[in-house]
């Protein structure tokens, strides 16, 4: 066990099925008017959510505004422009209502609507000017119409500056949700496809989250059984999206991915993708997570398999039976198998224009705009085997 960490998880979450009418209610608004920001895809109006969402507000005493254009890979522009929405509307806190790409987008938001200059001033990494957040932030209100990114239950929003073809993590303190309802019938309507995608979403930070040298054992628990729980329900999910006992247990796993990505962080896996659907942003990113985990785990399961082994047990594996050297690619045997139960196996990074002579732009492109989630992979990547995970998934 680590004899030393930090542990600051600041979210009133309000869990369970029906929650979404506790808006209603609740006394933990953070002001009378709102801001909800939201996508430009059809779902939310389409099954009610935002027209309920507008209502238990206005009982709540809370008057809104909406801005609904959110991209499912959201970009620099928006949140320029939702800010100037906040500030027009004279809005004192932001709701976000959706996927992660909504929550995420109402979290830069709220920074911008209260600091001066270009939201890429305040992000570091890449060609981001790395300032300062001095004026904080407008408190930020998370409802979660997805088990996927685990943004409810973390201060981190992931943007697309499409000018410089960078997809870069961003958070402090402020951008972390005062409020959010996580709600399971809000996620019985998500398809088969983009079920399957959210849910290895909220995998993959749990297992890299794991497998971060910040882990602790805080992380470690929440990490374990967020893997158990999105292995044993996400196949019976993506079959049956309207069982209720699946969607819970998986919304419950992604809040805790959201608690490992605080307490812990994701590694260089997912700066790997974030390079990827940078430069295709067709690319759902649970999809290019998943097109990258075989050839990347592999390479880290041989590096550094310390880890490993417990992750393939909490996926049901037995291990014991296995020479040591093997073990820890029984994790890599239990994620193939958990990829084909929910029918992502013929998956191909060529189905979404990918190419393999891009491998060294799409490597050099991961270790700048990403760089800080290398410095805690378990093991130190060079450039060359950057660029050789990346050809290896597009052999």
């Amino acid at each position: 066990m680590k004899s030393q960490f930090n542990y600051f998880m600041p979210t009133r979450i309000l869990f369970g099925p029906g929650k979404l009418k506790k808006l209603a209610t609740t006394p933990f608004l953070p002001g009378k008017k709102a801001l909800i920001v939201t996508s430009s895809g059809p779902s939310v109006k389409k099954y009610g959510y935002l027209d309920r969402v507008i209502e238990y507000l206005k009982q709540n005493n809370v008057s809104s505004v909406t801005f609904d254009k959110i991209l499912p890979n959201p970009i620099l522009d928006h949140v320029m422009e939702g800010a100037q929405a906040a500030k027009d509307n004279q809005c004192d806190f932001v709701v976000g209502l959706g996927g992660g790409s909504s929550i995420d987008s109402a979290k830069s938001i709220a920074v911008m609507a209260k600091n001066p200059g270009n939201y890429w001033d305040y992000v570091y990494g890449g060609t981001g000017k790395g300032k300062p957040v001095t004026g904080g932030a407008l408190p930020i209100v998370a409802i979660t119409t997805t088990a996927g990114t685990g943004t409810e239950a973390d201060p981190w929003t992931v943007i697309t500056n499409p000018q410089t073809n960078e997809k870069i993590g961003f958070g402090n303190d402020y951008t972390f949700p005062v409020l959010s309802i996580v709600d399971p019938e809000l996620m019985v309507t998500v398809p088969p496809k983009f079920t399957a995608f959210q849910g290895m979403d909220a995998f993959f930070h749990s297992v890299e989250g794991y497998l971060a040298t910040v882990s602790q054992p805080a992380s470690d628990q929440y990490a374990l059984e967020a893997v158990t729980l999105i292995t044993k329900y996400l196949p019976v999910a993506v079959a049956d999206g309207s069982n209720l006992e699946a969607r819970t247990a998986l919304a419950w796993a992604n809040t805790e991915a959201g608690m490992v990505e605080s307490l812990s962080s994701c590694i260089s896996h997912h700066s790997l993708e974030h390079a990827l659907s940078a430069y295709h942003p067709g690319l759902p990113h649970g999809a290019g997570l998943v097109l990258l985990s075989i050839a990347y785990f592999s390479f880290m399961a041989g590096k550094s398999p310390a880890r490993f082994a417990n992750l393939a047990k909490a996926m049901g594996k037995n291990v014991i039976d296995l020479p040591q050297e093997q073990q820890p690619f029984a994790f890599i045997a239990a994620l193939k198998k958990l990829i084909a139960a929910i029918g992502l196996q013929d998956l191909k990074l060529s189905d979404y224009g990918v190419k393999k002579e891009e491998a060294p732009l799409l490597a050099r492109n991961a270790m700048s705009a990403m760089g800080g989630l290398f410095a805690v992979d378990p093991y130190k990547l060079s450039p060359e085997e950057v660029t050789g995970i990346f050809e290896a998934c597009l052999e």
